[in-house]
């Protein structure tokens, strides 16, 4: 019988993990976001540079995440690395939905965050399981369910 936490995919150390989104992060702003990719890429997925409002801080904090895209939205989920517990980035969208998105190749953008649920959760992790075939087993070693995050374009300026 499978067992998910004993099927998921060996993943390298958590330190090793979040060293190389840090360094990827540095590499994106020195190059001028030339070391984001689109969901073109043999991925199935890109790289989208984050902006939120620190929930304590009120400061800019800037992530770089995977995303997939669904219709003029981009989704993305806060798994913080497969580690416990939910990435910061996440918890700044619950207390400030308001943030931007950096593409490759464009421009900033805002846009309004919020928790998929329901059908549509089911609908857009299936979406994700379908470009990363070790999502669930991965998922299932923690104890906290992965929020499927919604990133829903905005106005900058609200009328």
């Amino acid at each position: 019988m499978s067992n998910p936490i004993t099927d998921a995919p060996k993943l390298p150390p958590a330190w090793f993990r979040h060293a190389f989104w840090r360094v990827h992060r540095l590499l994106n702003r020195l190059s001028g976001g030339r070391f984001l990719w689109t969901p073109a890429s043999k991925r199935g997925w890109g790289a989208v540079r984050l902006t939120t409002t620190g929930r304590k801080s009120g400061k800019l904090r800037t992530v770089i995440v995977g995303y997939i895209e669904d219709g003029p939205n981009l989704v993305t989920m806060a798994m913080n690395g497969w580690d416990e517990g939910h990435p910061a980035w996440w918890l700044n969208l619950e207390a400030n939905p308001d943030a931007a998105v950096g593409l490759a190749h464009q421009p900033s953008r805002a846009v309004r965050a919020r928790a998929a649920i329901g059908d549509e959760r089911d609908r857009l992790w299936k979406l994700w399981a379908a470009i990363d075939e070790g999502l669930d087993a991965c998922a299932a070693s923690r104890a906290a369910t992965t929020p499927v995050v919604v990133l829903e374009p905005r106005s900058p300026h609200p009328a």
